[in-house]
């Protein structure tokens, strides 16, 4: 199989899409990014699909020229994307999903959680689905949102043709192919994957009929109008991540993105998980556990995807089923694996509002900029002269009057609790830059807790995870991954490539261009690793995270106690 050619990546993150491009060994060649829009107003977050096709080309264009990358040298291309809802019509137009009317605006962002009520609702049928997504339905899912526009847009409801997870429609939109992901479908939309087990493998590599949609669960919930005409709005077929759609590019897209017609164009991944596809497997020789077979190796590791939101992917031979988990889910990342999916719907964004919102955030910010560094990298250089000032045993002591539960936006995992509440603990009057780095660094902690929480509760489970992978944004902080090992006690693998996102996106193309057998033999051959960040030998860290772990676990208990009286004392 000869491997020549460059693969392209495309990502569609919360804030810009981005593109990629690598060469047979996985190494970045080139990169760039270009803004989208966004609307927000109290829980409606919108975006326009017209849009983020505009950046999506941009983003292309960019970094083909950047890595001097001619047309013919694309062998393939993969997109990947957050998990927003796309609504258009029969025309392929948007159709607009916000109060405001405006066309424009025809998607529900991954993080709107406008159907908080719907998910309740959907939640308490019971519905036997429902064990796949731990046991309920979130409001980021699509089913919620579904139901919110049928009940509050009806003529928006009446005019869509087709409602499509954002890395399907940009497939979609490339290819004129509307066969569904695998991964997209099984993970937010409530389809059943493991129909097709021992019906077909990867290297069957065809689009499926959809035989996975529960059609009682759609007729229950009131939406059975979408299981009618062979699931047509939803999805008819599915594929296994990598697929090759249609007959690739279509010339129209072909020539919108700079690139050749008939480029063969894979079908998509969620982002968090074209991340785990481009890092899971980025394990040094010397991390390696040579008592473990491959299948076996690959089940004990988890990786930590960090940007606005982190998300946790595990994957296993056998269902796991995890109360507050999302998943199993089947084939939905690594194909023919069960993957469990863990998440904290706010971190990247938490510790952007944490910062924003200090009356210390524009001197401090001044400052980074004077020294060219990051605000991030100034407060992580600031705590470490405070520890040495202070004399602390070591850094994390700082905050050992600081507590931070993190659940700003809700708590995905593990306890599923959308209307969970964030809490700081320990708050003075002090305004200076050093109590914005203490806040920082408690709030670094707090969302490091949180992870443990999550691989503790996998592990409780059935999992066996002792090694974790990160990569996004998140991921190049220092103080954020060692405070991470320290926490959860687990050596952290970091990539070789910053843009693991991209990278996975991009093994999807090279699948779909044939250039490797499946995803998995892709990941071998194109996932490499960097630096290994290994947990403080100290044993007075360990003694002081699992004192500050017990406190973190108890804000959240004592706010299930405050929620209680506050219900009692207003009935």
């Amino acid at each position: 199989m000869s491997r020549g050619g460059v693969f392209l990546g495309v990502d569609v993150g919360t804030g810009s899409a981005r593109a990629g491009l690598f060469d047979e060994k996985g190494k970045l060649l080139g990169s760039a990014s270009s803004p989208i829009q966004m609307w927000k107003e109290k829980d409606c977050i919108e975006q326009s699909s017209t849009d983020i096709w505009l950046a999506v080309c941009a983003a292309v264009k960019s970094a083909c020229s950047l890595a001097s990358v001619a047309a013919e040298d694309v062998v393939g291309l993969g997109f990947a994307a957050t998990c927003s809802l796309v609504a258009v019509d029969a025309d392929g137009s948007p159709v607009s999903v916000s109060w405001s009317g405006d066309a424009r605006r025809n998607i529900i962002v991954w993080m709107d959680h406008r159907a908080v009520d719907q998910a309740d609702r959907i939640n308490a049928r019971n519905s036997p689905v429902l064990q796949y997504c731990g046991g309920g339905v979130s409001p980021e899912m699509q089913a919620p949102k579904l139901l919110w526009v049928k009940e509050n847009l009806q003529e928006s409801w009446s005019m869509v043709c087709r409602w499509m997870d954002l890395s399907d429609w940009l497939a979609y939109r490339a290819t004129g192919d509307d066969t569904r992901s695998l991964c997209t479908t099984v993970c937010k939309w409530t389809y059943l994957g493991h129909a097709h087990m021992g019906q077909w493998k990867e290297a069957d590599s065809r689009d499926m009929e959809a035989c996975g949609w529960d059609e009682v669960f759609w007729e229950e919930i009131g939406l059975g109008e979408l299981v009618e005409g062979n699931r047509a709005k939803i999805g008819r077929s599915v594929a296994f991540p990598g697929h090759p759609l249609g007959s690739g590019l279509t010339p129209a897209a072909a020539k919108e993105l700079g690139l050749l017609p008939g480029t063969p164009v894979g079908t998509s991944l969620i982002d968090a998980h074209a991340g785990g596809v481009g890092v899971m497997e980025s394990v040094p020789d010397a991390e390696s556990k040579a008592d473990l077979s491959d299948e076996e190796a690959i089940c004990r590791r988890m990786v930590l995807v960090c940007g606005t939101s982190t998300c946790h992917m595990a994957v296993s031979k056998n269902k796991l089923f995890i109360p507050g988990v999302w998943g199993p889910f089947w084939s939905a990342m690594v194909p023919e694996y069960w993957l469990t999916e863990g998440g904290q719907s706010a971190t990247g964004a938490l510790l952007d509002y944490i910062v924003e919102n200090h009356v210390a955030a524009p001197l401090l910010a001044n400052h980074a900029a004077s020294q060219s560094v990051s605000i991030f990298e100034l407060m992580n250089k600031l705590l470490s002269s405070m520890s040495h000032e202070q004399n602390m045993p070591f850094l994390s002591a700082l905050s050992q009057d600081t507590h931070v539960l993190p659940d700003f936006h809700g708590n995905r995992s593990p306890v599923a609790d959308p209307k969970s509440k964030g809490v700081i603990c320990g708050l003075t009057l002090d305004t200076s830059e050093k109590h914005l780095a203490l806040l920082y660094l408690a709030t670094i902690q707090g969302i490091a807790y949180g992870t443990r929480h999550i691989v503790e509760h996998c592990n409780a489970h059935g999992h066996k995870i002792d090694t974790l992978l990160a990569c996004g944004g998140l991921a190049k902080n220092s103080l954020y991954i060692q405070e991470h090992a320290d926490i959860i006690g687990c050596p952290i693998i970091l990539p070789r490539e910053n843009e693991s996102v991209l990278l996975g996106a991009s093994i999807l193309g090279a699948v779909a261009a044939k250039k490797f057998s499946g995803v998995r033999d892709a990941m071998k051959s194109l996932n490499a690793a960097g630096k290994v960040v290994h947990p403080s030998s100290d044993p007075r860290v360990k003694k002081y995270h699992d004192a500050k772990y017990q406190i973190f676990r108890s804000l959240y208990e004592q706010q299930l106690s405050h929620r209680s009286t506050m219900v009692q004392a207003l009935q």
